[in-house]
């Protein structure tokens, strides 16, 4: 039995180590700095340098901001005032059930100014698995995640005091201090959108001797030498350790019980006997995503951008859910704060992430978005309207209902977790209802929008693109009526998502305000911002028709006008009207250093304009524009987004695109084709098939394709169905400096859309 074993373990820790030797190291392209020099009025990225493992119920990052700073790490900054479990997804949310560690050396300060301590970036390593920096005292710090929590450690240097403080941020904590179990247990509860008694509990255990302890709060800084217990606002504690230790911390957190917060650390943590073993388990977790997708045949800085955004688009949404003593997940629920068996996940922007994110993880991890889909429907039911922008729970922040276009997308992939008749259900008494939480919360204005066709301007602020998002969501509740056979709905969805041609002005050639008596907003200047538009203009919101593109043709006068007006919308002037907002906001000047005319990458509604052409007869314009975006407006550097990166869409757009493929039209089983940006992608799907995107010739200046083929034979379409890419096998480009003009052109070759050209 013994000889058995010995050989069984010989066999599988050999098929493990050839495993590990196929993969190459693609973490060490990553650079989770990318993105982090912004600020409230320019945006490169919104980002901060998260530690945390794939989709991870809690993430970490060193903070350079002030508790309650939605920018909670600045490249600008020079000092650190804390290393933070975070679960922020955008700085203009916040941050919710924070708390951080900060070390010190000499005397012991508490203000989160005077903790602060000073670093060079050349002193700072950011990667997914690791996050490592050394003060300019002598303090090393370094991070390494696990799912549910983390792994510290911190290196003092000789002949001073050393401290490590654990601050309870801003709202109500617990702490309690148990020195002959080297521990600290407790919780935090703070969030603008959290339940009133959620709380996270948290256990840090650390590998050295308390020399002294105590308790204080961060709004006088008032300090309670060895106080083992506090609670109440802003409560904190602090340990002592002997001059020159290195410590090494290990934490980990639950929303439901501390029990549950003691199972996850034992599960996650406690066979981690050093840091280093933390270190490379988060390592191989990543690696082995990463090698996933492999890219081949571009430049270091192209391999560096592309693995950099690939970590960030599988980040969010986070998970939400524990497992409890059996193994099976259930989670403390941030709709109706109880406690559900089944999974949840939180933390994402539907707006932004529709687009592109879903659609990448639909074909990277189906079923994990299977999960996600009956998640949905779960959250739906425990708060009584989908989220749009969950934080963790409810907030009804952003426009349209876009639930729907993640579960139709999921549909027509043939992900099929859920009751399409309950999804559709759901999504009718969202579309007929307007709930308490913001205007994505139900519907503003649904009354006016299924009886006149149209969201009036006027007591409803940005209501043509509100009218915009709900048309394309209307389709994508018809696609899954009618993929299910549900007659009833498919009529009533059938109507309304031809609603976005009641906002069509044919006298202006624009998509416009409409007042309530059927007249049109005056004045007109299609480069003004805000008012019927959502953080866009008149040029950027008139080509949010992403499920009838052959409608929104017709509407501008054929497809030569169609072209003409989308060859200006990139060459114009690029004017701008301040509009409602009245001064210039970040997206404004964002669109003007991108200098694309009014293209505005960095805000999502015309993240698929540049894939339009294919539409329109002029394909080798998608593949000029897209690889146009890639090379100017993408980078790994602090400055590496065009705007925010918000839940991994900007990110998936890059990698979507990269490999030369995007989802003009979630909800559709179609990715359209751009430019390719490296000669070889090979994607590894999960039923353990292979897809290989090959683009001969490929480089800077031959950004064109010449041919297609599919699995050796000639492929003269404009785009490729996900069954094709999940059956395996491999598409083939040539590229070229020149357009082919005959290439793609006819109308077969052109991707779905509701109507025919006229």
């Amino acid at each position: 039995m013994k000889r058995r074993l010995c050989i069984y373990l010989t066999v599988i820790f050999a098929m493990l180590s050839q495993a590990r030797a196929q993969q190459v190291d693609l973490v060490k392209y990553v650079n989770t700095l990318q993105g982090t020099d912004s600020e409230w009025s320019l945006s490169f990225g919104n980002t901060y340098p998260t530690v945390g493992l794939p989709f991870a119920v809690h993430f970490f990052s060193a903070q350079t901001g002030k508790n309650g700073d939605g920018w909670k790490y600045q490249y600008k900054a020079n000092r650190i005032r804390g290393f933070q479990q975070v679960h922020q997804c955008s700085p203009w949310m916040g941050d919710y059930m924070v708390f951080s560690l900060m070390p010190g050396i000499g005397k012991l300060e508490v203000n989160e100014e005077r903790r602060g301590l000073s670093f060079k970036h050349e002193n700072e390593i950011a990667k997914p698995h690791y996050y490592a920096v050394n003060f300019d005292n002598g303090i090393k710090a370094e991070l390494s995640p696990v799912e549910r929590g983390a792994h510290m450690r911190f290196s003092f240097p000789k002949k001073e005091k050393a401290f490590l403080l654990l601050d309870g941020f801003l709202g109500d904590s617990e702490i309690k201090i148990i020195p002959e179990e080297r521990k600290i247990v407790g919780y935090v509860h703070n969030g603008r959108f959290v339940p009133e008694h959620m709380k996270n509990y948290f256990v840090l255990t650390f590998d050295q001797d308390f020399k002294a302890y105590g308790t204080w709060e961060n709004v006088k800084g008032t300090i309670q030498a060895g106080q083992r217990y506090d609670a109440g606002k802003g409560k904190g504690g602090y340990l002592e350790f002997r001059p020159g230790v290195k410590v090494e911390v290990k934490m980990a957190s639950s929303y439901i019980s501390p029990q549950q917060a003691n199972l996850n650390f034992k599960r996650e943590l406690e066979g981690h006997n050093t840091f280093e073993v933390s270190k490379r388990k988060a390592f191989d977790t990543w690696n082995a995503l990463l090698n996933r997708v492999r890219v081949e045949g571009g430049t270091e800085a192209e391999m560096a951008t592309f693995y950099s955004c690939m970590f960030r688009a599988n980040l969010f949404s986070r998970k939400f859910y524990e497992m409890d003593p059996e193994g099976n997940p259930y989670y403390f629920s941030p709709y109706d704060g109880k406690i559900h068996k089944g999974y949840m996940f939180t933390d994402n922007g539907f707006w932004d992430t529709f687009r592109g994110q879903f659609p990448l993880s639909n074909l990277l991890h189906p079923v994990m978005q299977g999960r996600y889909m009956q998640s949905l429907l779960d959250a739906q039911k425990q708060a009584g309207f989908f989220p749009t922008w969950s934080n963790p729970g409810m907030s009804g922040v952003m426009i349209g209902n876009h639930a729907i276009s993640l579960l139709a997308d999921a549909w027509v992939k043939g992900i099929r977790s859920f009751d399409a008749d309950s999804a559709l259900a759901a999504y009718y008494h969202e579309a007929t209802n307007k709930g308490l939480w913001g205007g994505s919360n139900g519907r503003e204005g649904w009354k006016a929008y299924f009886t006149k066709g149209y969201v009036p301007y006027g007591d409803i602020h940005e209501s043509t693109a509100k009218t915009l998002e709900y048309a394309y969501d209307d389709f994508c509740a018809y696609q899954l009526a009618k993929a299910t056979g549900n007659k009833f709905y498919e009529n009533i969805f059938a109507r309304q998502m031809y609603n976005y041609k009641n906002v069509f002005d044919p006298q202006v050639n624009f998509m416009r305000g409409r007042l309530d008596n059927g007249q049109w907003r005056e004045p007109f200047d299609p480069v003004e911002w805000g008012g019927p538009f959502t953080e866009a203009n008149a040029w950027q919101y008139t080509w949010s028709v992403m499920h009838d593109v052959n409608g929104l043709i017709n509407l501008i006068g054929g497809v030569d006008k169609f072209n003409a007006k989308l060859d200006t919308f990139f060459t114009m002037e690029q004017r701008v009207n301040y509009g409602s907002y009245k001064q210039e906001i970040h997206e404004m000047r964002e669109m003007l250093l991108s200098k694309m005319g009014q293209y505005a990458h960095g805000n999502q509604p015309t993240q698929h304009v540049p894939y339009l052409y294919n539409f329109s007869g002029q394909p080798w314009k998608a593949q000029k524009y897209a690889r146009m975006v890639t090379s100017r407006l993408y980078n790994a550097t602090e400055k590496g987004y065009p705007g925010d990166e918000d839940q991994g869409q900007m990110s998936s757009w890059y990698v979507l695109s990269a490999m030369g493929i995007y989802s003009v039209c979630p909800g559709t089983d179609e990715y359209v084709f751009g430019s390719p940006v490296f000669k070889k992608v090979t994607i590894s799907l999960d039923n353990g098939k292979t897809f290989t995107i090959k683009a001969d010739n490929n480089s800077p200046q031959h950004v064109y394709i010449q041919s297609a083929a599919l699995n050796g034979a000639a492929y003269d379409k404009n785009f490729i169905r996900y069954e094709d890419l999940l059956k395996g096998g491999e598409l083939h480009f040539v590229m070229g400096d020149k357009p082919n003009y005959e290439r793609g052109v006819s109308t077969d070759a052109r991707p779905f859309s509701l109507s025919s050209i006229d």
